[in-house]
């Protein structure tokens, strides 16, 4: 029993917390996620409360009271596509945030799914501007409560079973963690975190959650996250990988995928009411078919991509979709 909930079983786990299936009195289902970072914290099975090394304590704290209050802000919000937070305390020496229990999948399970039918289109147009018309109505609202969620990817955006889109599981106290924290592995989801997260000296703005959302969009027409920021930096493929999908989706849908992407911040959309704005944009399609020149670049660029990759061994990091 924690906090008056009985926990049933424990649904998930990462590097910042675990998440619990867990019922009140009346037996009605709550999702409640415990504040329990790995690289700060351990716990011996069958003990409740956590253990933090001396030197760890002050940032364990300070990840701690960000969390805390990224559960209070997150109270206030009310709103169909932002994840419903209705109790959060103090207990066991760690924060408990109590949620709805939402039952459906990720987005990240519906591309994967998509994309092994093998069919020209992951999702169809007007399926990807509506889930995401959808989901930049509630981060307009979350941006408006001057709050981020620095941690948008398709597992993030949960598709419940009466179709509505629900972002999950914010990042700002992950944030914290890993600019504070010198010896903490950076907790960014690869292809998803705009170039400014890489950065400890640079602002985070509403710019650094668009950039997120683009790369959703790619993800949902190519079947696959793009490359990382730090790569995109050294050689930048985006274009050329856009341009594979001329034809299948509208220019305006690639046009707006490239100004949430890109590398520099001022160059992004600086609010979601702007993207929002350019996305609602249908009635301006146009499909621009490749050149025969363009398709014998495209294929030639993709023997020598393919001869690269199988000349080197594969090397995987952070979590990402394969």
């Amino acid at each position: 029993m924690i906090g008056g909930y009985r926990i049933e079983r424990k649904l998930s786990a990462g590097g910042f917390g675990v998440v619990y299936l867990a019922v009140d009195k009346e037996g009605q289902q709550f999702a409640i996620k415990e504040y329990l970072p790995s690289s700060l914290a351990s716990r011996a099975v069958g003990e409740l409360l956590p253990q933090v090394l001396p030197e760890k304590l002050s940032l364990y704290r300070l990840g701690l009271k960000s969390f805390f209050e990224e559960g209070r802000s997150l109270a206030q919000i009310s709103h169909g596509s932002v994840v419903s937070v209705l109790n959060f305390f103090r207990e066991n020496e760690t924060v408990y945030m109590v949620m709805n229990y939402l039952e459906g999948g990720t987005l990240q399970d519906f591309i994967i799914t998509a994309r092994d039918l093998k069919k020209p289109k992951v999702f169809r147009e007007s399926t990807i501007r509506s889930l995401f018309d959808e989901i930049l109505r509630g981060l307009r609202i979350v941006h408006q409560h001057k709050m981020l969620h620095l941690d948008i990817k398709p597992a993030n955006i949960f598709i419940t079973d009466d179709n509505r889109a629900v972002m999950i599981d914010f990042g700002a106290a992950r944030e914290v963690l890993s600019k504070e924290g010198n010896f903490i592995r950076p907790m960014y989801t690869p292809g998803f975190a705009a170039p400014e997260m890489y950065r400890r000296d640079s602002s985070m703005g509403p710019w650094t959650d668009i950039y997120a959302i683009g790369a959703c969009i790619y993800a949902s027409m190519q079947g696959y996250p793009p490359n990382d920021a730090p790569q995109r930096t050294e050689k930048d493929r985006l274009s050329l990988a856009l341009s594979r999908l001329r034809g299948v989706y509208s220019d305006n849908l690639i046009e707006v995928v490239q100004w949430c992407m890109a590398l520099d911040p001022l160059a992004r959309p600086q609010s979601v009411f702007a993207l929002q704005k350019e996305l609602s944009r249908e009635s301006e399609r146009r499909y621009t078919k490749l050149t025969v020149g363009e398709r014998v670049r495209l294929q030639f660029d993709s023997v020598v991509s393919d001869t690269k990759k199988t000349s080197r061994k594969a090397h995987v990091s952070g979590t990402r979709f394969k």
